[in-house]
């Protein structure tokens, strides 16, 4: 596992800025670890605040021994081509990094431990974050239905639309308030962040939602648990939402949406209804029409990061007057409301 005192290097070649840097900039904004460079050839000698909205002074290098010169020690993948498989081109820097000595964190479908376990030296390892620990989760039996806490489960209109950026704000903002609040991930990057949670996508569909329900239930002593969002209902690539909604029988939830988005982002034919009817959606699946935990929308949590500070506060105001709920970009404003939220309808 990361040691979070172990410098590393974020490997993000041709993407730093960009959609699939997303695992990049998550640990860039809520890691434990010492960022030592970002490695984007493409963009060498800037900083990672002239292409992203972080204001860190972390240099963009181009190349891995210029990393290694600034000490970092483990090398994260940082950035998810489509389909989260490793590109050929990859492999020689990965090569160069297992034979200078580095440790690899790696959030792709690929495992690499196979590829590299007969070059480690001691003290030397490869983190396949996308492989499943322990046993085969049972069942889902919705067990965590009959738990007194709150569980909050993040939804979205779209895919990387900013859940797990959302459910970390909120978590951080319940326990500022001095709530007993735990930040539940499921996917790489969150796991990645907080060093524990479940790979959703790579657990068989028939145990996925058991592998929530156990996670679930594995932090009962919690009087909050945020579960971090995958996917959306909206998408037809996507059965993530499902699971979460079984495994967590969530009590609350926030859904999760960019400004000024009338389609899904690859998919232009899937229109994004009224937020209204996302909601409604959202809590008719959750309810089961009466078999399940009902589970309401009580926030929404808009990503403004495209947006100036006058058109992202246009565009709050207008988000919470259609659908009638508190509204706040978690990044830009905090997530102070939506705690609040969380917080009145308990």
């Amino acid at each position: 596992m990361l040691d979070p005192t172990q410098p590393i290097a974020l490997f993000a070649e041709a993407t730093m800025g960009k959609l699939n840097a997303k695992m990049a900039e998550g640990i860039l904004r809520y890691g434990r670890n010492p960022v030592m460079a970002v490695i984007d050839s493409t963009q060498a000698g800037k900083r990672v605040r002239d292409l992203c909205a972080l204001d860190s002074d972390v240099p963009v290098v181009a190349t891995l021994a210029e990393a290694q010169g600034l000490g970092a020690q483990v090398l994260v993948l940082g950035t998810a081509p489509s389909g989260g498989r490793l590109p050929p081109e990859w492999k020689d820097v990965l090569e160069q990094a297992i034979a200078g000595g580095m440790s690899l964190v790696n959030g792709m479908h690929d495992r690499l431990h196979p590829m590299f376990a007969d070059k480690l030296r001691p003290g030397q390892w490869v983190w396949d974050l996308r492989v499943p620990q322990g046993d085969a989760p049972p069942i889902a039996m919705a067990r965590a239905a009959s738990l007194p806490n709150t569980r909050v489960l993040m939804v979205g209109t779209d895919m990387a639309i900013g859940k797990m950026t959302a459910g970390l704000e909120l978590t951080r903002s319940l326990t500022d308030m001095g709530h007993d609040a735990a930040f539940l991930a499921t996917g790489q990057t969150g796991i990645a962040i907080t060093g524990r949670g479940i790979p959703l996508d790579a657990i068989r569909v028939d145990h996925a939602g058991g592998a929530v329900e156990r996670m679930v239930m594995e932090a009962a002593a919690h009087k909050i648990v945020v579960v971090e969002g995958q996917g959306s209902l909206l998408h037809p690539g996507s059965t993530a939402t499902l699971p979460l909604m079984r495994g967590s029988a969530c009590t609350h939830m926030i859904l999760c949406h960019r400004a000024g988005m009338d389609t899904l982002d690859e998919l232009d034919s899937v229109r994004i209804p009224p937020l209204r009817d996302v909601i409604a959606l959202n809590e008719a699946v959750a309810h089961a029409a009466g078999a399940l935990t009902p589970a309401k929308v009580v926030g929404i949590a808009l990503n403004t990061a495209r947006l100036s500070q006058a058109e992202a506060a246009a565009a709050l105001k207008a988000t919470e007057d259609e659908t009638g709920l508190p509204t706040a970009d978690p990044v830009r404003n905090g997530a102070l409301r939506l705690a609040q939220a969380i917080l009145a309808a308990r």
